[in-house]
């Protein structure tokens, strides 16, 4: 699961939603207030502003603006590390040496923000950087750090990893960029940036290692600083480290050798001030906590003996035996037999033997714990070892364990296994295995998190689906769960998603009373993605989508959001996004089909004054939903001069090396570059177009494998994926689209047909339309499949719906809170319904409804005469 998710749980037990509304506090301590220096007034000539969660603080440019001044646009810069106990000291600090001197410098102003920055699951590149000085030379940089290091020499911290420190203190160097400058990585995506040499802007790596650019020259001043650093290594201790295993804010932990033995171990490490829990504990608490616990079960043989403790530079780590097996959850998805369209009865049989097994094992491996006088804590299948024979279970991970006489309720829990607030002791374990029992056959329990009552809803969807599992099982999970309540499943959802009218009707309600226009950073609820793309605009994430999904779906226009959104695009909020799915191009492609063009011209032409020529080739970010949008656009207004930039959007794509990209499928591969030339086809008869989409299709096709389903899927290296978004029915989509002009082509002819399982399988993590069920009812019913497969798949969707204020609604990505976005929520799934039983099919932009008899049917002919521009076309 992605961690990332998981502190936009904090604030709202329904919504994802911005750690900065988080009322409450950590660790019994009050956090929610603003450092005594983030209240000060700044003094005249200077002026502040928020971004994301920093305060900056800068004199006022030339022009009256808040800048950087004469400072350069990058450099060395300084970094301030902080503890929760002394940053509101460290930062009066910080602005009492800065504003005499004229530097500019921002801050976290709150324990909160510096407690979520330092987090056990927050980024490694950003952990312990509680303030930021922007030198304005390699001279005052020397001085800053000289001062400023005398005034906080003795402050702890956290280690910084993407700096080099300086001293012993708190203070810490890197070089990159100072003002906000954007450019484009190797994956297509926007990342901000530095310019090198050549006067080309290229990323601003902030990764969790010291690795200043390679043009860059390490100022001597910090060469013994540098020296300080390299001379810490694991190079004298008698373990040798062989691959990386996992990481976390807090620590490595680390397959190695014992080079006395020869026999492998594992290390664990911990960094101080870092991975902060739910009680302020830091990762070597934590690790001091497991070693004890370790120590306790010695002998068991339910957990790894611990071997060695030692302290290398400042970390912590603890050295156990390496236990040979795979974690629980990578056993689940190998075996579990509802991945494929039509479960075998003996591989459904077969299978709840094991997880009958499996789960006596882990409750008796826990009893054992039990035994011993500890509570486990943090018990879910990924800190379940199973040795290779499959059956015999192991416990990992006891950074939560603790005394049950100690135990005050859960600091560490992952979500689809957190007990409620008030479980203490041996109760939390207990809540664990329950939810257990209903993870080995729905891998879904993360819907916990947004109603206990689910459960009773999965315990009969997964009765129905294993009809060898003894009820009895499945009773002891809801006993437990819903707290000894029993309420019936069929009274769960307000009304059956397969219901042809009240289910969409119903999705709509729940969406228009999510709203909050009185909010301007977002208008409806949805993924995590809205906060960072402009303010929940877009298509993907945001308010375009959603609107765009209940006019398409033939539920009307919302007038107030429409107002929302014209409102918040006059102007668009700096930092939006370009593209269509996460930016302002898909904006105006609502917009204008909403009858607001001249907004939509407006916000066009912001885009065309970018450096637009620069984007990747994507259709969720790049110039393939640049293009689209462009030639629909010089359609529907007649301006002639966007078709004109949707033709060099072309040239520049037939420019470009499709089977160089890291990704595939149609929003993030060169799938949506085919799409663009199919609709640029339709409007010119241009047929280069279709060979330049054949090769685009190809390029992706090379990027895919046979699943163990036998379906196509795109390979990903680790995994392989079937979905819309990034997956192999992405690709099938454009397949169809593409036979539809060359009928004859047995190549894709025969890839479309390997796709088309892929939509079929019986279970799908998740819900939404981008990564989930909802894009698989999508493909079946435009790809004309059997209505059998896709009312199979509308039934199952309701196994992910939630209640929302009486109306039915869907998680989002990870599953831990409703969303109503297009890509991940809702408003997805109304889209998917409305495709499958709308008199009139709705559609994704650019995707409409094939002809009637596609593959091998005709579309119209192209809908724009052929211009003087078009020969230059074949030039790619």
């Amino acid at each position: 699961m992605n961690k990332r998710y998981e502190v936009y749980c904090l604030a709202d037990r329904v919504f994802y939603e911005t750690p900065d509304r988080l009322p409450k506090s950590s660790g019994g301590k009050d956090i929610t207030g603003p450092f005594e220096a983030a209240r000060r007034p700044v003094p005249e000539g200077w002026r502040s502003s928020v971004s994301g969660d920093w305060l900056h603080i800068a004199p006022v440019d030339e022009q009256g603006g808040l800048g950087q001044g004469r400072r350069p646009a990058q450099g060395w810069k300084i970094h301030v590390s902080a503890c929760l106990d002394n940053a509101g000291r460290v930062a009066a600090v910080v602005w009492d040496y800065c504003i005499p001197r004229g530097i500019p410098f921002k801050f976290v102003p709150s324990a909160q923000l510096l407690y979520l920055r330092n987090s056990k699951y927050a980024g490694r590149g950003s952990s312990g950087k509680f303030a930021t000085l922007y030198p304005a030379d390699e001279a005052e940089l020397r001085r800053i750090l000289e001062e400023l290091g005398k005034l906080l020499d003795g402050e702890p911290g956290p280690y910084i990893l993407s700096d080099l420190r300086w001293n012993k203190g708190p203070l810490y160097v890197r070089y990159g960029a100072f003002a906000t400058r954007n450019c484009l990585d190797d994956k297509g995506d926007i990342v901000p940036a530095i310019e090198n040499p050549d006067g080309r802007l290229v990323p601003d790596r902030r990764g969790p290692a010291f690795r200043p650019p390679e043009w860059v020259a390490l100022p001597e001043f910090l060469r013994p600083h540098l020296d300080a650093r390299n001379a810490t290594s694991t190079s004298a201790l008698p373990y040798r480290v062989e691959r990386a295993l996992h990481f976390s804010n807090g620590g490595g932990v680390y397959e190695a050798t014992d080079t006395r033995t020869g026999a492998k171990v594992v290390l664990k490490e911990a960094r101080p001030y870092a991975g902060l829990a739910g009680d302020g504990a830091d990762a070597v608490a934590r690790l001091e906590r497991e070693k004890a616990a370790l120590e306790r079960l010695g002998g068991l043989g339910v957990a790894p003996e611990v071997r060695d403790w030692f302290t290398l530079g400042d970390h912590r780590f603890l050295v156990m035996d390496f236990l040979d097996g795979r974690p629980l959850h990578s056993f689940i998805a190998r075996r579990h037999p509802l991945l494929w369209p039509e479960p075998d009865p003996h591989a459904l049989t077969e299978y709840t033997h094991w997880v009958l097994d499996v789960h006596r094992a882990t409750e008796t491996a826990v009893a054992a714990v039990h035994g011993r006088g500890l509570v486990v804590g943090d018990l879910h299948p990924f800190n379940i070892m199973l040795a290779p024979d499959e059956r015999t279970v192991r416990l990992l991970d006891f950074e939560a364990a603790m005394p049950v006489e100690e135990h005050r309720g859960q600091t560490l829990a992952h979500p689809g296994f957190a007990a409620p607030v008030d479980y203490k002791g041996y109760e939390v374990d207990h809540y664990a295995l329950a939810c257990l029992r209903i993870a080995l056959l729905l891998p879904m329990t993360t819907l916990f998190a947004v109603d206990r009552a689910k459960a009773v809803h999965l315990a009969d969807i997964a009765a129905g689906q294993f009809p060898d599992l003894p009820r009895s099982f499945l009773d002891e999970a809801v006993r437990v769960i819903s707290g000894d309540r029993k309420p019936r499943a069929v009274h769960y959802l307000p009304v059956d998603p397969a219901d042809r009218r009240q289910g969409p009707a119903s999705m709509v309600r729940a969406i228009l009373r999510s709203a909050t226009p009185e909010r301007d950073d977002r208008l409806f609820p949805g993924d995590i993605a809205q906060f960072t793309d402009g303010g929940g605009l877009g298509m993907a994430y945001g308010a375009a989508g959603i609107l765009y999904a209940l006019d398409e779906t033939g539920h009307g226009r919302w007038e107030k959001g429409e107002e929302w959104l014209l409102d918040h695009t006059d102007p668009p909020p700096d930092g939006t996004s370009l593209g269509f799915y996460d930016g302002l191009t898909g904006v105006a492609y609502l917009l204008d089909r909403l009858g607001h063009t001249d907004r939509a011209l407006d916000l066009m032409g912001h885009v065309l004054d970018e450096k637009w020529q620069t984007l990747g080739s994507d259709l969720h970010g790049g110039l393939a939903g640049l293009g689209l949008a462009l030639d629909h656009l010089a359609r529907t207004t007649g301006e002639a001069g966007l078709y004109d930039h949707a033709l060099t959007a072309a040239r520049i794509l037939m420019e470009r090396n499709h089977a160089a990209g890291k990704r595939a499928g149609l929003l993030r591969g060169a799938t949506g570059s085919a799409l663009f030339f199919l609709r640029l086809y339709e409007s010119t008869g241009d047929s280069a177009l279709l060979d330049h989409a054949a090769s685009a299709l190809r390029a992706d096709l090379a990027r895919c494998v046979q699943d163990r389903t036998g379906a196509l899927a795109v390979d990903e290296g680790f995994r392989t994926m079937p979905y819309l978004a990034t997956g192999s029915v992405g690709i099938g989509m454009v397949l169809d689209d593409y036979l539809v002009h060359r009928p004859d082509e047995e190549e894709f002819t025969r890839a479309r047909r390997n796709i088309l399982p892929a939509a079929r399988s019986r279970y799908y993590a998740e819900p939404g339309l981008f990564e989930g069920r909802a894009g698989m009812i999508l493909h079946l019913a435009r790809a004309g499949a059997p209505r059998a497969d896709v009312d199979a798949h509308i039934a199952a969707l309701g196994w992910y719906a939630v209640p929302y204020e009486g109306e039915l609604a869907f998680p989002g990505d990870q599953m831990m809170r409703i969303s109503m976005d297009l890509a991940t929520g809702t408003a997805g799934c109304l889209l998917a319904l409305g495709a499958a039983r709308a008199e009139h099919p709705a559609s994704l932009p650019f995707l409409p409804p094939l002809p009637a008899g596609a593959p091998g049917g005709t579309r119209t002919g192209p809908t724009r005469v052929v211009t003087q521009q078009s020969p230059s076309l074949r030039k790619g």
